[in-house]
Parts: C-alpha cells; structure tokens; sequence
C-alpha cells in the first residue's frame, strides 16, 4: 500500500467493512482504531469469530475479502491482512 494516498482511517474503516460482510464474522472486537490496525502496508484486524466455525476458513477469507475490497475502492494492496480472534460469540 506504499503508493496508496489514502489516510490510515479510511483504510480501516474499508477494512472493517470487508471484514462485517464475511460469513462467521460476529463482529470487529474495539481497541486499536476500533479492533482495526493499519501501521505501514500491514492491517491487523480483531474479531470476534461465531461459535462452530472454521478459523482457519474464515481467516483466509476475511484477508481475500480485505485485500480485494481495499484494491477495489482504494486502489491499495496491503502487504499484509493480519486477523486476532479475540473473542467467540456463540452458545453459553
């Protein structure tokens, strides 16, 4: 994303969005730039994962899901998309 003019925020809020509309996600768990990291060319997202899920699945598909929606409206490619589940939402 080194040649990308687009501001930290907004990049994260792009991220954030991507990130809500992949299946197992429960949720962008607050913290660093609301559970959104954007330092360099590297995203770091935490979420919150549904209970039963694959996290190694939706992992995958959160980072594609990120890396092609900041392509898509920023014109950026982060170097890396980093994900933290943090949480489990699910049965108690």
């Amino acid at each position: 994303m080194a040649d990308a003019l687009v501001s930290p925020d907004v990049v994260a809020r792009y991220a954030a969005d991507a990130a809500r509309e992949v299946d197992g996600v429960a949720a962008i768990v607050d913290g660093v730039r609301k559970g959104i990291r954007v330092e360099g060319g590297e995203i770091e997202l935490h979420l919150a994962f549904e209970w039963g899920v694959s996290f190694p699945a939706v992992g995958a598909a959160v980072q594609e899901r990120v890396a092609e929606y900041l392509q898509r409206m920023a014109d950026a490619a982060p170097s890396a998309v980093n994900v933290v589940v943090e949480e489990v939402h699910g049965p108690v």
